[in-house]
């Protein structure tokens, strides 16, 4: 919580996704993958101009179509595919979003990750920013930060990283959003694969900048 209480002290609070709906969430995590999130802002703005950002055009778009509005995404031949048949299948067994997200927590994770091309990072992104569910995002930022700062070993499981922040964190879930967009944003301006250590908020705290100050 210290960490935390720092970078939104440096950051300011971040409020992402805050007025999108459940279905440009959904569909914004899947672009995320492999790529930045610059690209994803391209193609969900293609996809607004063309009138396709709900899950009931997106289940029965035709493909080549698709494909292109979410080219900016790379992969999105892969993408694409993954978006109309998530789409379907939520239009198909629950409706849409609404009936997807009335699913508690671990029901709700459990039944994205059946999905294909939905990971554990995807799941718990969609769970926790459009279903508003206390879960935590682990992604590459989350795993670069906590092994530099504490010396814990970026190779652990998703679930034993995800516990390792949620034991010591506040269980509130505007803190699981907030945190998860702070590294985020810590990520892309200092802790970077190759860092800026000497100017990081977290530095004075920081594992891996003592070991580079007494080198």
């Amino acid at each position: 919580m210290r960490v935390y209480t720092t970078l939104r002290g440096r950051f300011g609070f971040q409020d992402w996704w805050s007025g999108d709906t459940a279905d440009e969430i959904l569909v914004g995590v899947v672009l995320t993958q492999q790529t930045s999130w610059k690209n994803v802002e391209r193609a969900l703005t293609n996809l607004k101009d063309a009138g396709m950002l709900s899950i009931e055009k997106l289940a029965v778009a035709d493909l080549k179509m698709l494909e292109r509005l979410v080219k900016p995404c790379g992969f999105y031949r892969q993408k694409a595919v993954r978006i109309r048949n998530i789409s379907s299948y939520i239009l198909a067994n629950h409706k849409g979003m609404t009936g997807l997200l009335r699913r508690r927590a671990g029901a709700l994770r459990r039944e994205l990750l059946s999905l294909d091309g939905v990971g554990e990072e995807t799941a718990d992104a969609v769970a926790l920013y459009a279903g508003n569910k206390r879960t935590f995002v682990v992604d590459a930022y989350t795993r670069r930060i906590i092994g530099r700062l504490y010396g814990i070993d970026t190779g652990i499981s998703y679930g034993k990283m995800q516990c390792l922040i949620t034991d010591n964190i506040d269980n509130r879930l505007a803190v699981y959003k907030d945190l998860h967009a702070q590294f985020v944003e810590l990520g892309k301006r200092f802790c970077r694969t190759r860092p800026l250590c000497r100017t990081c908020p977290l530095n004075e705290g920081c594992g891996s900048f003592k070991l580079l100050s007494e080198r």
